[in-house]
């Protein structure tokens, strides 16, 4: 990111290919939609390019470009309150042999979780997104979010309560 601070915007390919793939998951979990979260995913990478000057080499690149993605996914959310989902759930394919009933109850058990997942707030998304999915630290949460590390892990542990008691009305 150094390079590209200073100018040199092809340097900003291996960053791109590096995280593409996590940011498209990131937004797709968050708006599911995925037309949706291949623009948010261009759009950090616009702002990079657009804001790379502000980039601080004390810290990581994968936090100040989450912070981004953070902006860039509030920014859209403000613009457009009810957008319908075209989002469908990839078939999972099972290499062991297993039961219907197994696969049944596999299946209400996703959909399930899903399902309350889906209740959450935003803010609890975004706080199990960014801990649990994307495999942040609390202290980089923290820096993305502006709050302090004693209140990211109290947020992360309210996320999860508050999915687990939807989860358990669901079922």
């Amino acid at each position: 990111m150094n390079r590209v601070k200073k100018g040199d915007l092809d340097s900003l390919s291996p960053l791109f290919e590096k995280y593409h793939v996590k940011l498209y998951n990131f937004f797709l979990r968050m708006t599911r939609n995925q037309a949706i979260s291949q623009d948010l995913t261009q759009n950090v990478f616009r702002r990079i390019l657009s804001y790379r000057r502000s980039y601080n080499p004390e810290h990581a690149f994968r936090t100040w470009m989450y912070q981004i993605a953070r902006n860039v996914h509030i920014d859209h959310m403000n613009q457009n309150k009810l957008l319908v989902s075209d989002y469908v759930e990839p078939e999972q394919f099972e290499y062991e042999q297993s039961s219907a009933v197994e696969d049944m109850e596999h299946s209400n058990r996703a959909r399930a979780l899903y399902e309350a997942f889906e209740m959450l707030s935003p803010d609890h998304k975004e706080i199990l997104e960014l801990s649990k999915f994307q495999d942040l630290k609390y202290r980089e949460i923290a820096l993305i979010t502006g709050n302090s590390v004693t209140a990211i892990k109290v947020k992360v542990h309210r996320a999860i309560n508050k999915l687990r008691e939807l989860y358990f009305e669901t079922v």
